[in-house]
């Protein structure tokens, strides 16, 4: 999709055209000039998905919504799931040919330092000490050993840590390392810094301008994840109206469904049941309404083929 292409038309343009309201010539100058290695300019995430039974429910709704869906992000942890639930989902995702992407390790929020809950934030979601970045580094084997191919980060050190293992074959050389929007850089030279550390797919903040994700794509070309829906604690914005425009200037970008005013069920276990199968069901629902959206506004096309998951050839720091 380029913004020259006159399929391509944006909210509301014909009625506001009528009324002498025309929206401002897109400059082609801000269209990303990458892609994934497949062709395509985005792809989907449906995110929060914290064990198999709300795999299941979102397997069960893509199929019935037909939702295309090239990965499913856990937030939780690895830690927080048994070889077994592991286990199962990486077979319901290879069924599918779906990426399955699980959260490594000890993180801020949950550990013993306070300074998260202080109005300055601390360290953030980041790995504290030697002993948590171990933490991290054994999720990663665990998961990799079961099948896990994608891993989730929240601490650029792991990220560094976890990529190195990578190079030296100790992680295999397929595994992609994905950047949490829990530390998600907001200017082009922190992306551009994840990148070189190992990243193979960004989560940038969603209050991001358009102009922002332009910048980015100035100096790199590493995928971009970015919420279209993003959940509360990340601000709640919902930026359906937009999602033509984000691919266009954030290409290649994985389109994430996430659920705004809904409760939070980070380290999720039984007793946040009901909420997660919920909510599961309804961001696979919300998927399809930006589908349908992009649709209507002649933007629906240029997605990578299902099964697709790597970035293609990224730069890296020699470590």
């Amino acid at each position: 999709m380029t913004s020259s292409d006159s399929s391509v038309r944006r909210p509301g343009e014909p009625a506001l055209t009528a009324l002498g309201m025309d929206a401002p010539a897109a400059d082609p100058a801000d269209t990303s000039s990458y892609a994934f290695p497949d062709g395509g300019t985005w792809r989907t995430e449906i995110p929060s998905v914290e064990g198999p039974e709300a795999l299941a429910v979102v397997l069960k709704e893509s199929s019935r919504l037909d939702v295309p869906v090239h990965r499913i992000s856990q937030g939780s942890g690895i830690w927080m799931l048994s070889d077994a639930e592991i286990t199962e989902m990486v077979e319901g995702c290879t069924e599918r040919d779906i990426e399955l992407c699980l959260f490594t390790g000890p993180r801020g929020s949950w550990d013993t330092g306070a300074s998260t809950r202080t109005d300055s934030g601390g360290a953030g979601l980041r790995a504290r000490g030697h002993d948590a970045l171990a933490g991290c580094v054994e999720d990663a084997l665990r998961a990799s050993e079961l099948g896990v191919k994608c891993l989730l980060v929240a601490d650029e050190g792991v990220l560094w840590t976890l990529h190195r293992l990578r190079v030296r074959g100790v992680l295999p050389a397929d595994t992609t390392l994905k950047v949490s929007a829990l530390i998600g850089p907001v200017n082009p030279a922190s992306y551009a810094v994840h990148e070189q550390l190992g990243a193979d797919s960004i989560n940038v903040p969603s209050d991001l301008t358009l102009a922002h994700l332009t910048e980015i794509r100035r100096v790199s070309g590493a995928p971009m994840d970015l919420y279209i829906e993003a959940p509360d604690d990340l601000g709640g914005y919902v930026r359906m109206y937009e999602a033509a425009e984000l691919i266009r200037r954030g290409a290649p970008i994985y389109l994430k469904f996430g659920l705004s005013r809904a409760p939070g069920i980070y380290p999720y276990g039984a007793q946040l049941r009901d909420a997660a199968l919920n909510t599961a069901r309804e961001r696979v629902r919300r998927g399809r309404l930006a589908l349908d959206l992009l649709a209507r506004h002649g933007a629906g096309g240029n997605m990578s083929p299902l099964g697709s998951r790597l970035p293609g050839a990224l730069r890296r720091f020699a470590g």
